[in-house]
């Protein structure tokens, strides 16, 4: 009985985990306006379904998932700064509506890190993607006008997903939970490797220069991550290396910003975005403590999407800031920015920890997103915009690195010492 709830709670969070990526608005458009063929309604439906369906399982859970919530009263306050938001929004009923995104989204990444441990949440994120993968290849080969670019990008893949870049940036958290997925048996080797040859492969399919990008930088940090276990004196070899590497780099960059840009044959205004980011951070000014409100900014009736397009073209309304950390700004100021900035960084720093403090691979999962998270909302909003599947990977990461005992039995011997932790942290002074 119990394997059977089990397989149960399994596929619904796969299908959860599949519908927050957008697989399931195969068709549609980007900013949501034209559905795909999959009706409004019904996506609609699906979307009330999950929540009432993890809210259900979270109440049926309510001893756990009360110790989950504990773990971090940060991301809870910030999370209420967001839906009380309506309160000085010049949108209230927008806000309000769109507040309903972010209930949903939270409660199904906390039903996720009170039901299942670390290791099975690395293997339902890996089995989610691959599965969107697949269906994604299957869909560009066998109905290109729907899988595939048309008319904006000829040729580009996108799959079950809205845009190319979505595809690619799905694909690019397939590698990173493929490079993640915990070796039980000598196939789950081979596994691993054909799941990240075939995301690679994708993200070339999709033409996303962003996820390539990205993809790549992500390989290497965690390779890095794997093999290079910072103890003692060593750290101050790897971090002064780190630093020289990291500072050239950055140097070289801001010194040849245009030449690089026009190399990969991107607009050194970033297709408009800085103009955009320009302007946004302006207007920011006009209520820079708790800002104006989740989604307000950019409702149909705010003057603001108008003015700032204006910058790129008369007819343009500019959909978001497309920057995460600007849009959360934007939405509860810089106060709530703060309030985020403090739960990412701990967090960031205890799966830092626990990588260093484990030899499991799984283990590397929070330090990868985490990492994954803040490099692709450099250009995108991929934070708190719409219902998407960043915010509910971030809750139930969070929540699930801020785990200070085991509390699953396949944890017993895979969670890092508390000797170990203490042992890196010593180290590092």
């Amino acid at each position: 009985m119990k394997k059977l709830l089990l397989f149960a709670e399994t596929c619904f969070v796969i299908f959860g985990l599949t519908f927050f990526t957008g697989g399931l608005a195969l068709g549609g458009s980007e900013d949501g306006t034209t559905s795909g063929p999959v009706p409004v309604i019904v996506m609609t439906a699906i979307r009330y379904f999950i929540w009432l369906v993890s809210t259900l399982l979270v109440m049926l859970n309510a001893k756990r998932a009360i110790i989950t919530v504990k773990r971090d009263w940060i991301l809870w306050l910030f999370i209420g700064l967001v839906l009380f938001s309506f309160a000085w929004s010049d949108f209230p009923q927008w806000t309000l509506l769109a507040n309903r995104e972010v209930l949903q989204m939270t409660t199904f990444g906390l039903y996720i890190a009170t039901r299942f441990s670390l290791t099975q949440q690395v293997k339902l994120y890996a089995m989610t993607f691959a599965i969107g993968g697949l269906a994604s290849a299957a869909l560009a080969l066998g109905v290109p006008s729907i899988g595939k670019h048309l008319v904006d990008h000829p040729g580009a893949w996108k799959g079950i997903y809205d845009y190319k870049n979505t595809f690619g940036s799905m694909m690019v958290i397939a590698m990173v939970s493929f490079f993640a997925l915990p070796i039980e048996h000598p196939r789950d080797r081979w596994l691993k490797w054909i799941g990240i040859a075939g995301a690679t492969a994708l993200i070339l399919l999709s033409t996303s220069r962003t996820a390539l990008l990205l993809g790549v930088a992500m390989l290497a940090m965690m390779t890095f991550y794997r093999n290079f276990r910072w103890q003692g004196r060593k750290s101050i070899v790897l971090g002064s290396l780190g630093v020289l590497v990291l500072g050239s780099t950055v140097v070289g960059v801001l010194s040849n910003w245009t030449e690089l840009l026009k190399a990969f044959g991107r607009d050194p205004t970033l297709t408009g975005r800085t103009y955009i980011w320009s302007v946004a951070l302006d207007r920011l000014w006009d209520r820079p403590w708790f800002g104006f409100g989740r989604s307000a900014f950019w409702s149909p009736e705010s003057p603001y999407p108008k003015a700032i397009g204006y910058y790129l073209s008369q007819s343009f309304n500019a959909p978001h800031a497309h920057n995460g950390f600007i849009e959360v700004a934007l939405d509860v100021g810089l106060v709530g920015l703060a309030l985020f900035l403090i739960c990412y960084v701990i967090g960031f720093v205890m799966a830092l920890m626990k990588a260093y403090g484990s030899k499991h691979p799984e283990h590397l999962w929070a330090l990868g997103f985490l990492t994954f998270l803040a490099l692709n909302n450099v250009t995108e909003s991929y934070m708190l915009r719409l219902a998407n599947i960043y915010w509910v990977l971030f809750v139930a990461t969070i929540l699930t690195v801020k785990q200070k005992v085991p509390a699953f039995e396949d944890e017993r011997e895979r969670v890092p010492e508390v000797s170990q932790l203490r042992q890196f942290s010593e180290s590092q002074t």
